[in-house]
């Protein structure tokens, strides 16, 4: 089974189970990790903003234009922010490390 782990603000550690085809919103909720989500997943808000560590962030397909628009509303923007709820777990993202960022700006779309 492939691992991901979740960098908390404060600098815990957190190494789970990431399961194929899973986003890794899917994932954090499963583990209770603190991953908002407020749109449950629809690409509607930032709340799932995460920032990607460098040296997986070349490993993730392209974000699509939506999710580069919601991004832009997203708190503490980095060069290697994505959303939760669009990266999906692939063998090759095994061992993936995400930090969660000090906040979340919850600005939904509808």
């Amino acid at each position: 089974m492939p691992k991901m782990t979740f960098i908390l603000p404060d600098g815990k550690r957190v190494e789970v189970d990431a399961p194929l085809g899973l986003s890794v919103l899917e994932i954090a909720h499963r583990n209770k990790v603190d991953l908002e989500g407020a749109c449950e997943g629809s690409l509607a808000c930032s709340t799932c903003h995460v920032i990607v560590e460098k040296e997986w962030f070349s490993l993730l397909a392209e974000p699509e234009e939506d999710e580069e628009d919601m991004l832009d509303l997203a708190f503490g923007l980095t060069q290697t922010s994505r959303l939760g709820c669009q990266i999906m777990i692939t063998d090759e993202l095994d061992g993936l490390i995400v930090h969660l960022p000090a906040a979340t700006r919850n600005m939904q779309v509808s």
